[in-house]
């Protein structure tokens, strides 16, 4: 779910892999890894990808259709 997820969360805000990867300081083979389903991002990484996405991490780990969770606590 989480690699389905992040793929059209970034293909929304028109992001390539680059882009989202030099957002979050990491790079492009390893947002692709996480896109395939071959490594999952840590606690850290996730809250950073869903904050730079704009979409819960309950979004991106598929347990909400929502994009958003009322009340969230973005991380700096």
């Amino acid at each position: 779910m989480l690699s389905q997820r992040l793929k059209s969360a970034h293909k929304r805000l028109k992001l390539t892999q680059e882009d989202l990867a030099a957002k979050v300081n990491t790079t492009k083979s390893t947002i692709s890894n996480y896109e395939n389903g071959y490594s999952t991002p840590l606690n850290k990484m996730l809250v950073l990808l869903s904050n730079t996405l704009d979409v819960s991490t309950d979004y991106l780990l598929g347990k909400s259709e929502s994009l958003s969770t009322p009340n969230v606590v973005k991380v700096a």
